[in-house]
C-alpha cells in the first residue's frame, strides 16, 4: 500500500480557479459546427458549456478561464448580459424566460484567452499559466458532462487539498474502449476510501493489450501549478500534440511538493458529448430528468420504443 498523510497542509492553498479548454474545431460534429462552436450545441435547453461552467461554480470555483480560439465569440456572448433581449421579454411580461437567461449571465468571474495554435490539450492548459499563477487549479473538459448532483469536482478538490500533487478523475470503461482514452495504473492509498487511489503510471490511448487497466481518464483534473513547468519540457507526443497525459506521467513519477498524482474513481453519471451517440444519449437522459419536460418525454419514449 502507498502511505500518504491525509491531513491538509496548513500552507497549501485550496483550489479557487477553473480552466475550461474550448478551442477545438468540433470536426466530429460537422456540418453543425461549421459556424457554431461545438460547446454551444444545445443539451435540452442549455448549451453544453453552460453545464460545465455551472459545475465549476457549484464546486466553489467562481473564477473561470476559458481557452478559446477563432470563431468562439459565441461563448463570450452567451455568458454576457443581453439588455435588448431582456427589454423585449420585460415588455411581454415574460419573467420566466428573463430568469432563465439571467441564470447564464455572468454566472461567475469568466475570463478568456486565445490558444493561437491547436497544439493539444497540454498546450491549451499551458496557456492558463499567467492567469492561474502558483495555485492549484481545476481543468474541466467541455465534452464530459457530469451529473449535477454527483459532486465529483468538489471531491477532487478536497483530495488535492489533503494529499497535494495533482488529482485526476478515472472511470471504468469496457476493455475494447481503452484505446480511446488515457489509461492509468493505480495502487491503494492507506487511510483513504476505496475511490481514492495513487496513480503509478499513465498511458495515452494504448492498444487493448497494452493497457495497464480499464480505468480511463475522464475530463476532470485538479492540477498542481508545477504542471506548467513540466508542460514546457514536454515534447509533442501522440498525434504531434503536447499531451497532458505525458506531463501527468512525469508528475506521477516525481517527488516533492507538487509532484505525485492521485485519482478519484468515479462511478456516477457521465455523458460524453464529444461523441455523436454520447451526445444524443445526454440529450435523452437529461431530457427525461428535466422538471418540466421529463414526464411527457418519458411517455413519448415508451410509445416510440414499443413501435420499433
Amino acid at each position: 500500500m502507498t502511505e500518504q498523510s491525509t491531513a491538509a497542509s496548513p500552507t497549501r492553498p485550496r483550489t479557487r480557479k477553473a480552466v475550461i479548454p474550448a478551442a477545438g474545431l468540433g470536426t466530429r460534429f460537422l456540418p453543425a459546427t461549421k459556424a457554431m462552436p461545438k460547446e454551444m450545441l444545445p443539451v435540452v435547453d442549455r448549451p453544453a458549456i453552460e453545464y460545465v461552467v455551472a459545475e465549476a461554480v457549484s464546486a466553489g470555483l467562481g473564477d473561470v478561464l476559458m481557452i478559446t480560439g477563432r470563431n468562439k465569440r459565441a461563448l463570450e456572448d452567451h455568458f454576457d448580459r443581453h439588455p435588448a433581449l431582456e427589454q423585449v421579454l420585460e415588455a411581454k411580461g415574460d419573467t420566466k424566460r428573463i430568469d432563465l437567461i439571467r441564470a447564464s449571465d455572468l454566472v461567475g468571474d469568466i475570463h478568456y484567452v486565445r490558444q493561437g495554435e491547436a497544439l493539444g490539450l497540454g498546450h491549451a492548459v499551458g496557456c492558463a499559466r499567467r492567469h492561474v499563477g502558483d495555485e492549484p487549479f481545476a481543468v474541466l473538459l467541455g465534452d464530459d458532462l457530469i451529473g449535477e448532483d454527483e459532486g465529483l469536482l468538489a471531491r477532487m478538490i478536497d483530495v488535492q487539498h489533503r494529499l497535494g500533487g495533482s488529482v485526476i478523475a478515472l472511470m471504468e470503461v469496457p476493455e475494447d474502449a481503452v484505446s480511446a482514452y488515457g489509461v492509468a495504473a493505480v495502487a491503494p492509498v492507506d487511510g483513504e476510501d476505496d475511490d481514492v487511489v495513487a496513480v503509478t503510471s499513465l498511458v495515452e490511448k494504448p492498444a487493448r493489450g497494452d493497457a495497464p487497466s480499464n480505468l480511463a481518464i475522464i475530463g476532470r483534473y485538479v492540477l498542481a501549478p508545477q504542471v506548467f513547468e513540466v508542460l514546457e519540457r514536454t515534447a509533442p507526443g501522440r498525434g504531434g500534440e503536447i499531451q497532458l497525459t505525458d506531463a501527468l506521467q512525469t508528475l506521477a513519477a516525481g517527488e516533492g511538493e507538487g509532484f505525485g498524482v492521485h485519482a478519484v474513481v468515479f462511478r456516477g453519471r457521465r455523458y460524453d458529448t464529444g461523441d455523436k451517440l454520447g451526445y444524443l444519449q445526454a440529450v435523452v437522459e437529461l431530457g427525461v430528468r428535466h422538471p418540466e419536460l421529463g414526464g411527457d418525454l418519458r411517455e413519448w419514449l415508451k410509445g416510440f420504443a414499443a413501435g420499433l
